[in-house]
Order: C-alpha cells, then sequence, then structure tokens
C-alpha cells in the first residue's frame, strides 16, 4: 500500500515523487477538471455542503427531481431516484427487490447489491444463467428477481444478459451499473444499451455517479411504480441526499461527460493498438480496463518506472494479485506511449527497443 497527501488525477505524488496514474475509477476525469470543479463552486455558493431535510419532508429543493429526470432520461428508463451513495442506492433497489420476489444472485455480485446472509454462487455466468432461466421458466410470474452486476470490473468483462431473451415469466431484473454508466453505449447510458428488449423483464438500475460523473451519489432508475416505491422506503426517506452542490455540478457537466467519454474511448484505442502484440494484456472494448497476466514483477517493474498501476489480490484473500492498468480521459497519448514501451520491455526483454513515440 502507498500513502499520498494529493488525489490522484494523471499523476499520483508517492514519496515525494510523480507517478503516472494508472488505477481508480475516476474513468472520466471530471474530478480533475477546472469546468467541473467552477460548476462546483457554484453550487456550493447557492446551495451550501447540505440541504438539511429529509427527502420526504414538506420543503424540497428542486434540484433534486432535474437531476432525478436528467439521469433517468439518459438511462432510458421512466423515472429515478437519488441517494448519496451509490451503495445505498443499490442497498434500495435490492431491498425492494426482495420485495418483489426470491432473489436470484449472479456470480460475482457486488456486496453493495446483497441483502445480509445472500449466498452469491461460485459458477461460470454462463452456466449460472443458463440455470437461472430455465428455473425462472419453470415457476409462476414473479416468482424470482435477478441481482446482478452490468460490468465485472476486475476481470475487464461486460456481463452477457442475451440470455434473459429466453425468459418467458414475467421477472424483475436489478442490475448494478456503477461501471458503465457513463462509458457505455452511445451517450454513456450503460449497460441498458445492451440489455435484452424483452416485455417480460422490468429493469431497475442502481448505480454510483461518483465513478464516470465524479459526483459521490447513487442513483436508482427504472419503472415509475418501482421507484415510487423505493421512496417511500426508510432506505430513501430516512437517509440525507445527496450534497446539493455536487448535484448542481453533476447537473451541469453532461456536455463535458460525453466529451470526456468521446476522449477516453480515443485512448483506449489508442493503447490497444499500442499493446495488441503483447498477448498476455487483454481488454474486453469498450472497457478502459487492461490485464496483465503473468508474474507480479510486472507491478513491481512498473512502479520502479514511476508508472502505477492497480494490483491486489482477488477474488479470495489468498489469491493471486490482479494486475490492471485502468486508463481514463486525462492520459495524454504519451502516457500511453510511455507506459506501452515499459510494458514491450519487460514482456520481450530481448527485443530491440521499440519507438512508441
Amino acid at each position: 500500500m502507498h500513502l499520498t497527501d494529493l488525489t490522484p488525477g494523471r499523476t499520483a505524488i508517492i514519496d515525494n515523487r510523480e507517478h503516472l496514474f494508472f488505477s481508480g475509477f475516476a474513468y472520466l476525469g471530471m474530478h480533475r477538471s477546472a469546468d467541473f470543479n467552477a460548476r462546483l463552486a457554484v453550487g456550493l455558493e447557492r446551495y451550501g455542503s447540505v440541504f438539511p431535510s429529509s427527502r420526504i419532508s414538506n420543503l424540497q429543493l428542486s434540484l433534486y427531481e432535474k437531476v432525478e429526470h436528467a439521469i433517468g432520461t439518459l438511462l432510458h428508463q421512466q423515472s429515478a431516484a437519488c441517494f448519496s451513495s451509490g451503495y445505498l442506492a443499490a442497498q434500495g433497489a435490492i431491498g425492494y427487490g426482495y420485495t418483489k420476489g426470491e432473489i436470484l444472485y449472479a456470480p460475482n455480485t457486488h456486496p453493495a447489491l446483497q441483502l445480509p446472509g445472500a449466498t452469491v454462487p461460485q459458477a461460470e455466468w454462463q452456466e449460472w444463467m443458463a440455470r437461472t432461466v430455465n428455473l425462472i421458466n419453470q415457476h409462476n410470474d414473479h416468482t424470482y428477481v435477478i441481482a446482478a452486476d452490468g460490468v465485472n470490473p476486475l476481470t475487464a468483462t461486460i456481463n452477457d444478459f442475451s440470455a434473459l431473451t429466453a425468459i418467458s415469466k414475467r421477472t424483475l431484473v436489478i442490475i448494478d451499473d456503477s461501471h458503465g454508466l457513463g462509458l457505455l453505449g452511445p451517450d454513456g447510458e450503460g449497460c441498458i444499451h445492451h440489455l435484452p428488449k424483452n416485455p417480460n423483464l422490468c429493469y431497475l438500475l442502481s448505480a454510483s455517479t461518483a465513478k464516470a460523473f465524479s459526483a459521490e451519489g447513487g442513483i436508482v432508475a427504472g419503472k415509475a411504480a418501482d421507484i415510487a416505491a423505493i421512496k417511500r422506503m426508510p432506505v430513501f426517506t430516512a437517509s440525507t441526499p445527496i450534497m446539493p452542490a455536487l448535484a448542481y455540478a453533476l447537473l451541469h457537466s453532461m456536455d463535458d461527460y460525453r466529451q470526456a467519454k468521446l476522449t477516453l474511448e480515443q485512448n483506449i484505442r489508442c493503447f490497444s493498438e499500442l499493446t495488441q502484440h503483447i498477448p498476455q494484456i487483454y481488454q474486453h472494448a469498450p472497457l478502459p480496463v487492461f490485464l496483465m497476466e503473468g508474474p507480479q514483477e510486472v507491478y513491481d517493474y512498473l512502479l520502479q518506472h514511476e508508472v502505477l498501476i492497480s494490483s491486489f489480490r482477488y477474488p479470495l484473500p489468498e489469491s493471486p494479485k490482479l494486475n490492471r492498468m485502468v486508463l481514463s480521459a486525462l492520459h495524454l497519448k504519451e502516457d500511453l506511449e510511455h507506459a506501452a514501451g515499459l510494458l514491450h520491455k519487460f514482456y520481450f526483454p530481448t527485443d530491440k527497443d521499440t519507438n512508441y513515440a
């Protein structure tokens, strides 16, 4: 573990030395955007640091409804509810799901989308999906509720929900799309862009807005009736709402998010081309996460050359460390070329130097 006194952006300061930073989840880099932070300052001036009232009090801040409408529209959903964190939003979604049927958790479902005592299966995704579809089709409508992540950022995969086209019974599907919102789809609408359009399925989407949008908060979006019911639950009514200054900055940064998404996509294409000759590196397009196979020494090698990547043990404490390079919209072409050149030297030490400039 390394300590720093400054929030990393394109770089991170470790032991008073600047390192290129290829980790974290600020995919669009908005937390380092001067325009975004200027809007945040305007929000602080206008609203202060907190709206000191419940979301069901007799005085409401209209800003929250505007944010909910904007994100609900982005996700192509009838309605939305915003929370102070992505974890709380997911708990609201799964808590509501518990009232609608028996929860069927997908493999590797994030803890935020789990209820206490939940059992998450250790199975291959496609095997679990086939078994789940068969189980649902053998029972009555609304017997089961599916809970799953839209994206597994640790394995750099977008989960495949195509098998849901075969479901013939009415089913609520709750998906946490914290690592897809702002990244996937033409407009950053997330995994809803590629989810099956089956009339038997009702989607309920939860997501953290702290990832791509750099605004600490969460959202649940879906059918108007479902959102109305969630807004009557204590997880919504008794919780402090998202910081209004952040809500203001988020609402007025939609165009900037789209532009940053384009920049990130360009960085992904560039780094993919630079590393396409290295078989130990793989990535599930269009995610900005590149996994590196092979020895743990790749982490140490990059760190020696002042490049910090993501590296920790997964899925168990005793598992081998998972090495990932996470791109953001903040990275420059020369950053990508430098990192790719180092990786080439690490994996192919006997090759002649390759010019990436």
